[in-house]
């Protein structure tokens, strides 16, 4: 083994530990963030020191051999476990608070121990350390001072080769030579004589870092020994070193600690070795030893240090418990290590904060935590001493109980005035203590106030005297909710971490036990006890599972429960990381996976309740999905059948495990079978599978396997994921198409088959195969990363040849960039597989043209489709693809949750499709009754969030299949519907907020529902599919009622045509309606926070200044922001200028505009059927005069306006003309959520409620996805204000660039997303503020957006930064846009790693905060200083990019 000086020495050992594959290895940490060591090899288990590691580790150990490697306190706090060590395992362990105590503490356990101070003896001892592990069966532990040995900057040589690492049988172990036998063999010796003087008299056994240093300036008196084995202990072999004219011994040991003053320091191990055989030291006329300890000495200390030690020794009565140097604690180094380790529990202790402030909202002044991290007491963060605490507290409050039942008596407080009163209020503060609620708490600490201040007032009543002796402070006789909290290695060791305490005590205390293991942790630690199950097993102790990032409400609930509950309560926490910088967003990851899982199923458990009437028997399931543990617990206690008939879902959880995964493709591959033979068809099998995140990949299989049929071949299309590897060989003819994902990878869909296939050794000598494979050529534009285009195919192409696969056509390759994309590749490639499988010279009719989007509607009936089959289909929560494309007329689009895709897939189950339901909301506007009825709703079917999204409108994500009819059924019964908020028609109409102006707004508002209402589908399959009729599941029997009579919304008849037929009528859109979706946004001056130029059609309200009436709209037509990566045929693009038309003319100009793209638009490709290449592809002056002769009517001039100043919202409150006010709050991209620092959620509820009884005011969304509060009157303007600071919601310092970002929603339920937007920007920017804030930037308004992928829902295209998502933790950096709006940015940087962001942009601020003239924004400054070129027209987006890009 080749060294080289730059390797550590922990590398080198990790790296010879894994030289035998057999090898386990495991290291341990303080904390999780020390795992990111480059020199830990990937394959090494990671084990937390205060975990309760070597638990774990004996659980663990490898047949052959285990290494280890830990520090010294940890093995220290191990012991118990430690004489369970046996057979071949090493222990590395890092003396790296120089304390060689360790050693000598545990001499008893007899275990081969060996020290090294040096690179060359540690070299030499790893290996003689696993030589005695292997062959003589036993443990080793291997003590290393790393910080002396990687200080010295020494050479570390090589490895020499050993004769072998064969284990032995017994009957050659009995020949074998004892262990001292077999180290001489070796050449090993115990002791080794470092330096002597002429003449010594004194012998110094070094046991310490200081042998070296010792040598070089050792005096003639004395001899120094060191030790390098110290077990086995051979005092012979010592003694032969020490010459024979010394008579006194000194050991020196190295010490953490100065622990001279302390008594038991003359019964020190390393003396009792020497005294043990007190008669040899007698023999040799040694007259003294004594132990000197050495704490950190300098260089230039050794010399006098060395005299002190030599005279002590000398003297008649020498100093038995010396101590040289300073201890370690005081110094530098160690300090830094200490502070790390400090920091790191805080670090952990801000992640775990969001569980403390949720007590802290619920508990506020009436919470006390027993043992709080900040507790001078250092050892109080336990739950010894915080339950012994408790136990002091309620020992005095009962003396003090005893005392005020034993005052009730008028006559006991003479001289009180009104004493009968006192009585009266003692009497009620008795009855609180014997029960006492959580909303009690206020009342019953208001009244111990009133108590506590007619005794401090009446101080000389002797029976008053009394009670303040024993509460001498308000606190005594207050009420507190007292909560212990603690972490998982709690859970380690039931009784002795004194948890068996708390919950056998039958006391009213709480404990929150926070769990930090990760689901995806490679480490599960088996012997890590069931908290709740033990709980549980009392039945006597209130239990909840919770998760903070899964269920905000279910936390609550399980709180406010554990503090009613009077008796013990015990809250498991679930807060997943796997280093203590973890984000938010990494444990919502974590946490998703593992509730879905049933890794931590949410569960609340009330014993109460368990003879009660009712169908929980006190045990509530909140997620559904459990641990097969808490299955049996369940099951014992029957009440598992319970459960499943309250949660069907739990049955079908239940029965599926990642066993069924096989058993599921078997069946498909069965099903397929049938068909085969069902077909009659008689040709050679042609088995196609595919790898898809899109549609490409399946649509060309489907149609390969049509055509393949069309030829007599017996042929089957599935996913890859159906592939079974072991009967891959006997299918004769394969063909698989993939298409291209993130940097080269398989799409989701092929992942598991390419890990199980490229670790595969199966022969395919006998399959006939062939690829092709789909990709963008340009995706990666740089020339390094060429290798990404279509890697999958040639990954897979290359993989299929070494497994000897036979090739019967080269791998085919679809180009995205190529004229007709992918279809010119394949045209080429689909003629030589029928050559290659005989069959291309057979007659085939002529195929049916593949389905598009265009055929779907034409034969949708008007968007029925089979939308109401889909929904009645319970095999499945999907709908089918074709429905999933109508269904967006409706405003819904199916998703799935992308985070636990992989977990469900192991449970062999499909994806957890789900819909995201869109309102249609021109202008914005909510009732109170509106905003009630959604939060109702995404809290009891959704996913317990509302989205406010950049069309100013609400969306609620995660509604099931089953949901959706009651959710929409639901909007309408408050007059909000879902029609034509998605789909190719005209959605949502967007108008600006303009709080401060109410008639101005109101024009607008009226415009915008004017135009929406107008330009609403004519169908009746709306009112058909989710209103017509009632509904088992309606709120309330009247609903059907409100969608009768409500005027506007969805068409609920059909219209009468000759021959008295009843038939649907699309006047404006026709049966094809529109070739891709149509967007109308209203701007008025000077604020542009609807994006006016970015939309497909956007008008400019021209106001009057003394009127404030609008005279007119200049309209823009051929904005729009989608693209696709790299692809130059498209872009984004701003609106052009067409005129000025009157209000009464708006509707007629847009309806011209709208039906010139309805029969001009391209319906070949989706990619370029928008508004903006319709109108380039004719031309402006063209496509204008088209308009206007559809029209009738010409536009006028466009009309000056008022420069546009920003295109972001302000927030606080505001007046407007009338007297009204205001209040526009932050929505960190409108996700309407309660966390613990910010219950949004809930404060808006109130809020909605407070509107509701105050009968005035209602909500106004916003198109940068924030919330106004509008119309308040004076009179309720502080209740308002009240809510607003109790929930968080006043919020109105932020940085300039936060006020002005915006994302989409992106990961986990978009599908289109390539990276995470709405969940990560929020960390970004918390980060660009800090260097904002170095820059003196802070308040300086920065318009940034991120998207997902390149579709642009977040307008981001329009925008001063951008972020564009490309694959996971990749995006394409954007610049140069206008700052209200009105320029397009471009292409900065291509394939940015989000970790690179802050390095790329930090420059960039820098060089605009000392180079930028008088009010220059960002945006126009790296145009001007030419960083960036400016996109002047949509289709030069993709010029003039530097090639340093990319």
């Amino acid at each position: 083994m080749t060294v080289t000086t730059n390797a550590s020495l922990q590398q080198v050992l990790y790296e010879f530990a894994l030289r035998d594959s057999n090898n386990k290895l495991f290291y341990t940490t303080a904390t999780k963030a020390e795992n990111g060591n480059d020199s830990i090899p990937n394959n090494a288990i990671h084990l937390l020191n205060d975990n309760d590691p070597f638990a774990n580790i004996l659980e663990n150990v490898s047949s052959n051999l285990t290494t280890v490697f830990t520090d010294e306190v940890t093995l220290l706090k191990s012991l118990p476990h430690l004489y369970q060590l046996e057979n071949s395992i090493v222990v590395n362990v890092d003396l790296y608070l120089q304390d060689y105590s360790i050693i000598t503490a545990l001499k008893d356990l007899n275990i081969v121990s060996l020290i090294s101070n040096d690179a060359a003896t540690a070299i030499t001892h790893a290996q003689l350390a696993s030589k005695i592990a292997l062959e003589k069966r036993l443990p080793v532990f291997h003590f290393i001072n790393f910080t002396t040995i990687n200080a010295s900057e020494a050479i570390i040589p090589d490895f020499q080769e050993q004769t072998s690492n064969e284990t032995v049988s017994e009957e050659q172990e009995e020949e074998q030579s004892t262990l001292e036998q077999f180290l001489i063999e070796q050449n090993i010796q115990n002791f080794e004589l470092k330096a002597q003087g002429s003449n010594p008299s004194v012998a110094i056994i070094n046991l310490s870092q200081y042998g070296q240093s010792i040598a070089q300036v050792l005096p003639t008196s004395a001899s120094l020994i060191n030790v390098n084995i110290y077990r086995p202990w051979n005092i012979d072999q010592l003694l032969q070193l020490v010459a024979p004219s010394v008579a006194k011994i000194v050991m020196i040991q190295g010490s953490y600690k100065d622990d001279s003053s302390e008594p038991h320091h003359s019964f020190d191990p390393f003396l009792l070795d020497f005294f043990a055989d007190f008669q040899k030291l007698v023999e040799r006329n040694i007259d003294q030893v004594i132990l000197t300890k050495i704490g950190q000495l300098p260089n230039d200390a050794i010399v006098d240090s060395l005299d002190i030690i030599i005279n002590n020794a000398q003297k008649d009565t020498p100093v038995q418990n010396l101590y040289l140097g300073k201890q370690y604690q005081e110094q530098i180094d160690n300090k830094q290590y200490i502070d790390f380790l400090h920091s790191s529990v805080k670090n952990v202790l801000n992640l775990e904060a969001a569980y403390i402030k949720v007590l802290r909202n619920l508990f506020s002044g009436n919470l006390e935590i027993l043992n709080e991290y900040s507790n001078d007491t250092v050892n109080s963060n336990t739950p010894e001493y915080g339950f012994g605490y408790y136990l002091n507290q309620d020992e005095t409050r009962q003396q003090l109980i005893d005392l005020v039942k034993s005052s009730l008596d008028v006559s006991l407080f003479s001289g009180v005035p009104d004493a009968s009163k006192l009585v009266e209020t003692l009497s009620k503060w008795l009855e609180f203590n014997k029960s006492l609620t959580s909303q009690q708490l206020e009342e019953a600490n208001e009244l111990a106030k009133q108590i506590f201040e007619i005794l401090k007032a009446n101080k000389t009543n002797n029976n008053v005297a009394k009670i303040l002796e024993i509460a001498p402070n308000e606190d005594g006789l207050s009420f507190k909710s007292h909560w212990l909290i603690g972490s998982d290695a709690w859970s380690y060791d039931l009784g002795n971490s004194g948890v068996h305490n708390v919950l056998s005590s039958n006391k009213n205390i709480n404990m929150l036990l926070i769990d930090s293991e990760p689901y995806t942790s490679k480490n599960k630690v088996a012997h890590k006890k069931n908290v709740g199950l033990y709980a549980m097993n009392y039945h006597n102790v209130y239990v909840a599972s919770v998760a903070v990032y899964s269920s905000y409400t279910q936390l609550l609930t399980a709180m406010i429960e554990a503090a009613h509950f009077n008796g013990p309560s015990l809250v498991l926490a679930y807060l997943p990381y796997s280093s203590e910088i973890n984000s938010s967003l990494d444990i919502l990851k974590e946490t998703k996976v593992a509730v879905e899982s049933g890794y931590w199923p949410l569960y609340r458990y009330d014993p109460t309740k368990e003879d009660e009437d009712d169908e929980t028997h006190g045990f509530s399931l909140d997620s559904s999905v459990i641990k097969k543990e808490l299955q049996d617990f369940l099951d014992r206690e029957n009440k598992l059948t319970l459960l499943i008939k309250k949660y069907p879902i739990f049955a079908d959880n239940i029965k599926n495990s990642a066993s069924d995964v096989i058993t599921r493709k078997q069946s498909t591959r069965n099903k397929a079978a049938l068909d085969e033979l069902l077909d009659g068809l008689s040709g050679p099998p042609l088995h196609i599978y595919y790898s898809s995140d899109g549609s490409n990949s399946v649509n060309l299989a489907t149609r390969l396997c049509n055509r393949a049929i069309a030829r007599g071949l017996k042929a089957t299309v599935l996913s890859v994921e159906q592939v079974v590897l072991d009967e891959l060989q006997g299918e004769e003819n394969v063909v698989f198409f993939t298409s291209t994902a993130g940097q080269g990878e398989f799409p989701q869909d092929g992942k598991s088959f390419w890990d199980e296939l490229k670790s595969s050794t199966i022969d395919l000598a006998g399959l006939n195969v062939s690829v092709f494979g789909l990709g963008d050529s340009k995706y990666w534009p740089r020339k390094e990363d060429a290798r990404y285009y279509n890697k999958p195919s040639k990954d897979l192409t290359a993989k299929l040849e070494v497994l000897g696969a036979n090739f019967i056509v080269p791998l085919g390759l679809g180009d995205d960039q190529a004229a007709d994309g992918f279809q010119e590749g394949y045209q080429i490639w689909e003629p030589q597989l029928w050559e290659a499988l005989g069959v291309d010279n057979i007659d085939v009719p002529d195929e049916p043209k593949p389905w598009n989007n265009e055929d779907m509607k034409v034969n949708s009936d008007f968007l029925r489709g089979t939308i109401v089959e889909g929904l009645n289909d319970e095999s499945t929560l999907a709908i089918h693809p074709y429905d999933q494309q109508l269904t967006k007329f409706h405003g819904c689009y199916m998703q799935d949750d992308r985070d636990i895709r992989d977990i469900r897939k192991a449970q062999g189950l499909e994806p957890l499709f789900s819909f995201m339901s869109r309102v249609r909301l021109p202008g914005g506007k909510a009732t109170p009754e509106q905003w009630l009825a959604l939060d109702k709703l995404a809290t009891e079917v959704g996913n317990g969030t509302m989205k406010i999204s950049t069309r100013a409108t609400f969306q609620l994500h995660g509604l099931l299949k089953k949901d959706l009819k009651h959710s929409i059924r639901a909007m309408n019964s408050t007059l909000m519907d879902t029609l034509a908020a998605c789909g190719d028609v005209n959605r949502n109409v967007v108008v600006t907020a303009l709080p401060n102006n109410a008639k101005v707004f109101n024009q607008v508002s009226k415009m915008g529902t004017e135009i929406s209402e107008y330009f609403l589908p004519k169908t009746t399959a709306y009112h058909e599919i989710w209103l017509q009729g009632t509904d088992e599941r309606d709120d309330d029997p009247n609903w059907p009622e409100i969608f009768a009579n409500r005027k506007e919304g969805p068409t609920k008849k059909k219209t009468l045509v000759s021959g008295n037929a009843l038939v649907d009528v699309e006047p404006i859109y026709s049966n094809v309606y529109l070739p891709r979706k149509f967007k109308v946004n209203i701007a008025v001056p000077p604020f542009n926070d609807v994006d006016v130029f970015a939309i497909d059609l956007g008008l400019i309200a021209i106001v009057n200044p003394d009127t404030q009436i609008i005279e007119g709209y200049n309209l823009y037509a051929g904005g729009g922001m989608g693209t696709t990566h790299n692809n130059t045929k498209t872009y984004p693009r701003t609106g052009s200028d067409f005129g000025f038309v009157k209000p009464e003319d708006v509707i007629p100009a847009i309806q011209a505009v709208m039906i010139i793209q309805r029969d001009n638009g391209d319906r070949q490709d989706r990619k370029h059927a928008r508004l903006k290449y319709t109108i380039d592809d004719i031309g402006i002056p063209q496509f204008k005069a088209m308009v206007e002769e559809e029209w009738g009517k010409k536009f006028e001039p466009s009309k000056s306006y008022e420069q546009f100043i920003s295109n972001h919202d302000y927030f606080g409150w505001v007046k407007d003309e009338t007297g009204l006010n205001h209040y526009t709050c932050f929505i960190e991209n409108g996700r309407v959520v309660d966390t613990p620092e910010l219950p949004q959620k809930t404060g808006l509820v109130k809020i909605a409620k407070l509107l509701q009884k105050n009968n005035s005011g209602h909500f106004r969304l916003t198109a940068t996805q924030h919330v106004l509060i509008s119309d308040i009157e004076d009179k309720h303007l502080d209740q308002v204000k009240k809510v607003l600071k109790q929930y968080k919601l006043d919020i109105t310092e932020l940085s300039g660039i936060r006020i002005a970002s915006s994302s989409c929603v992106g990961l986990p339920t978009c599908g289109l997303a390539m990276a995470e937007s709405e969940r990560y920007l929020p960390v970004l920017i918390d980060d660009i503020e800090e260097v904002l804030e170095e820059l003196g930037l802070r308040h300086d308004s920065i318009v940034m957006r991120m998207t997902g992928c390149p579709n642009g829902c977040s307008r981001p295209w329009v925008a001063e930064i951008a972020l564009i998502g490309k694959a996971p933790h990749t995006y394409n950096l954007m610049l140069g846009g206008g700052y209200y709006g009105q320029r397009l940015n471009k292409l900065f940087k291509a394939s940015v790693k989000d970790d690179d962001v802050i390095g790329i942009l930090k420059p960039l601020f820098k060089r605009w905060a000392l180079e930028r003239q008088d009010g220059e924004h960002f945006g126009d400054f790296v145009v001007r200083v030419g960083i960036i070129k400016p996109t002047l027209e949509g289709k030069y987006f993709h010029d003039d990019i530097s090639e340093e890009a990319y």
